[in-house]
């Protein structure tokens, strides 16, 4: 019997265990966004320190940061092999508006082959499944073909803020050749994904500020600056008709797609009827001269995502506010710098402001982009061990989300990040009903054990950036 096969009767014989055990990881609140599941954060980070010992992880610790703790494991003892360091999350989102899950969000229910829980895709059911890979590969083997050490934290859903600084200063205790992530989605239903980019993001909000208080339109209308107008002046003036962004020196520092980039965002699937039908609306938009996949992967954007100010209730009243405001993203591609767009951002606020207002800028999240190129050997290893088990061929995506903190993995250790993620799109991480895809669940353990030992005879002058 081979290694894999070997593997793959230890899976399926140990199926229902496993279920269990992360039904019990799933019905820990670990909300971090809310302060009255502090208690649960805590109960989340020592569930995981007895799994990791469980599964023969050592030096396992719970580390204080400013905020959450993150939770390490490691084991060494594979003697001239590559380090691999496993990242993931054990914070989740809130589960708002609660009344529209079918079942309880903390109660995991298999329905369909599909495991239903808060956190079931983001990211627990992904983490709890490079553990079990540990587990599987020690019990068989009495080894691991590499060495590992696991990183989990606890502020991914409010976007990390304590772990730059617990990186920064665990430099040495953190040294790997690769990151490992499962954090990300696959291309469809049985079409597994290599992403191997992300954008950065960075966010302002405007406020806009007229007269001292709210006054009667028929009275001052006409004599006053309204807010209202000057804010949507300023959000018009972001995009021409065809959305090409208007801020001077915004495209300068994009790194163009090459061509071999292009071919593979092609190659990906794609129904533009069906997306249309499933998003309602009758046609896609965006930047001239690029694909829908380039678009929203691999160019950058600017959105308005929410404006406030005067009268929203029930009926009309005739007033000129006093103030508007608008929040503002734009998702930013190598070579983009956020500090950099966000200076252009407010020079073109400010050419653009009418008379008679006031507008203050407040700066927001800020990430930077992120990319590995897909012919690394980190990745390439990635790519063989998906096609092994899904025996199809692997795409290569980039994200057109953010993990800022992917970004600060690549700039602070300065080593290669593989983002090999066995979830899917439709799987509503972030709403209601979130849930997994069981068979993506067994496929993964194999994947990730596969990967092991694709990684094993590299050299860590070959997994060098």
């Amino acid at each position: 019997m081979t290694r894999f096969e070997q593997l793959n009767t230890y899976f399926q014989t140990n199926r229902n265990r496993h279920l269990d055990e992360l039904r019990q990881f799933l019905a820990i609140e670990s909300i971090s966004a809310l302060s009255e599941h502090q208690s649960d954060m805590t109960k989340a980070a020592e569930w995981l320190v007895e799994s990791m010992k469980a599964v023969g992880l050592e030096n396992v610790s719970i580390d204080p940061t400013d905020g959450y703790p993150v939770v390490y494991g490691d084991w060494m003892h594979a003697e001239g092999r590559p380090t691999i360091l496993v990242y993931g999350h054990y914070d989740v989102q809130p589960v708002d508006p609660v009344e529209l899950w079918e079942t309880p969000p903390f109660e995991a229910t298999i329905r369909d082959n599909k495991l239903y829980a808060r956190g079931a895709s983001d990211d627990k059911g992904q983490v709890f499944m490079h553990l079990k890979a540990v587990e599987a590969m020690m019990e068989q083997f009495g080894e691991l073909p590499v060495n590992v050490k696991f990183m989990l934290e606890g502020e991914e859903e409010i976007g990390s803020p304590s772990l730059e600084a617990y990186i920064e200063s665990n430099k040495e205790k953190l040294a790997s050749d690769i990151i490992l992530i499962s954090d990300t989605g696959m291309a469809g239903p049985g079409k597994p994904a290599i992403c191997y980019g992300l954008r950065g993001l960075a966010g302002i909000q405007i406020d806009v500020r007229g007269p001292k208080g709210d006054l009667h339109s028929g009275i001052y209308g006409g004599g006053v600056q309204n807010p209202l107008h000057a804010l949507a002046h300023i959000l018009a003036s972001f995009r021409d008709k065809e959305g090409t962004i208007q801020i001077d020196g915004f495209y300068d520092d994009v790194r163009p797609l090459t061509d071999e980039e292009r071919q593979a965002l092609a190659g990906l699937p794609f129904d533009e009827a069906a997306l249309k039908d499933e998003l309602g609306v009758d046609t896609l938009f965006g930047e001239a001269g690029y694909t829908y996949m380039e678009r929203v992967s691999a160019r950058p954007t600017l959105e308005v995502n929410g404006m406030t100010g005067g009268f929203t209730g029930e009926g009309i009243k005739t007033v000129l506010p006093a103030e508007a405001s608008a929040k503002v993203t734009c998702r930013l591609v190598p070579d983009q710098d956020p500090e950099v767009i966000i200076e252009r951002l407010k020079a073109h606020i400010e050419r653009e402001t009418l008379p008679g207002v006031d507008v203050r800028i407040t700066e927001f999240d800020k990430g930077q982009p992120f990319i590995t190129p897909f012919d690394h050997p980190a990745i390439q290893a990635a790519s063989d061990s998906y096609e092994r088990v899904y025996d199809v061929p692997t795409a290569y995506t980039r994200g057109g989300g953010s993990i800022p903190i992917v970004a600060a993995f690549d700039q602070i250790l300065q080593v290669p990040v593989v983002l090999m993620g066995f979830g899917l799109d439709s799987e509503n991480f972030h709403a209601p009903n979130e849930h997994f895809h069981l068979e993506n669940f067994d496929a993964g353990l194999r994947v990730i054990t596969t990967y092991y030992d694709e990684l094993a005879p590299l050299s860590k002058e070959q997994l060098k950036k």
